[in-house]
């Protein structure tokens, strides 16, 4: 056990902050623990992750003297990796992350140190915010294809990753795209809903018009944005959350993405200039929680969007991309 008292310097900032000086040895997951069971307090009174200190309290730290000492080692691995991130918001939960494309989100066996994932892990251990020892170890909400762009969710905490995930599930974050279609769209906006299957030794997913055994519900709506030189970008919400939903559907209507060769056609992306990577961005994310998100609630109204979209600047350099 070890008691501070706050001096001048501390009067106003938060207690998490202080905890993290005083014991230098405590990643911010071990100190959330501490919290939660009580285990510090502040003038007596038992405190939790919104404290704000003042001047002159007493702060009480009941834990192991081993937690107040310097850290001894490094991690070999974290301690070496230079974290390549965008970050659009970060709190003690969660942290919103712009991909960009061509990096995977999650280690394979071809590639375990050049991952959305791993910088971001690198990142909170290089902060002190992780250990990857005795820690939860920070997860991805969500995944977006290696050349998609666009926002990935990723979770601090173990409660972070049970209430978005059942948030997600519930539609209550508003997941939005924007992407370059070949063609010009019959309709200004509509709906695209189609069924789709996978097998495992399948790399593509199947689209169909009707539902079949095993087939799983894609419905995307979409609204075109402008149309020039043969192409269409388009805004696209989605209403499910399937395997190459957007990309598939799409092709399946006569528009492939601009750029994708998987679904669409390669000798069509060579006039345009594009060769390889679809023009596809998960540019924003709004957080509409209808009810109680736990740990999450301060997010709760937050929209977050990426402001710089590589493929519109590239097709439709005149082109704002709409607020919501």
């Amino acid at each position: 056990m070890k008691s501070i008292q706050v001096d001048r310097s501390w009067d106003g900032r938060r207690l998490t902050r202080f905890l993290q000086k005083a014991m230098p040895s405590a990643t911010m997951g071990q100190i959330r623990r501490f919290l939660r069971l009580g285990r510090v307090k502040v003038d007596g009174k038992r405190a939790d992750e919104e404290t704000v200190l003042h001047e002159s309290a007493v702060v009480d730290m009941y834990v192991e003297d081993e937690f107040f000492a310097e850290a001894e080692r490094a991690d070999p691995f974290y301690s070496k990796i230079r974290p390549k991130l965008t970050i659009l918001y970060e709190d003690e939960q969660v942290m919103l992350l712009s991909k960009r494309a061509g990096l995977v989100c999650h280690p394979d066996e071809g590639e375990k140190v050049h991952t959305l994932l791993t910088y971001a892990q690198a990142y909170l251990y290089q902060k002190g915010e992780w250990n990857p020892k005795t820690d939860f170890a920070p997860a991805l909400c969500n995944r977006i294809d290696r050349f998609t762009a666009g926002i990935v969710i990723l979770a601090k905490t173990q409660e972070a990753l049970r209430a978005m995930d059942a948030k997600i599930r519930t539609h209550e974050v508003q997941k939005y795209y924007l992407c370059i279609v070949h063609g010009r769209m019959k309709y200004p906006e509509g709906t695209l809903r189609h069924w789709l299957t996978k097998k495992p030794e399948q790399k593509k997913v199947t689209v169909l018009r009707k539902n079949e055994p095993g087939s799983k519900e894609a419905v995307t709506y979409y609204q075109v944005i402008d149309e020039r030189d043969g192409l269409t970008l388009c805004e696209c919400l989605l209403g499910t959350g399937r395997t190459h939903q957007i990309r598939a559907q799409f092709a399946a209507i006569g528009h492939p993405l601009l750029g994708d060769n998987q679904y669409g056609q390669a000798k069509l992306n060579e006039k345009t200039g594009r060769v390889s990577g679809q023009a596809l961005c998960a540019y924003r994310l709004i957080f509409d929680f209808e009810g109680d998100a736990g740990c999450l609630n301060g997010l709760n109204g937050l929209m977050v969007q990426v402001k710089d979209v590589p493929f519109v600047r590239e097709y439709f350099p005149d082109v704002v991309i709409p607020a919501p």
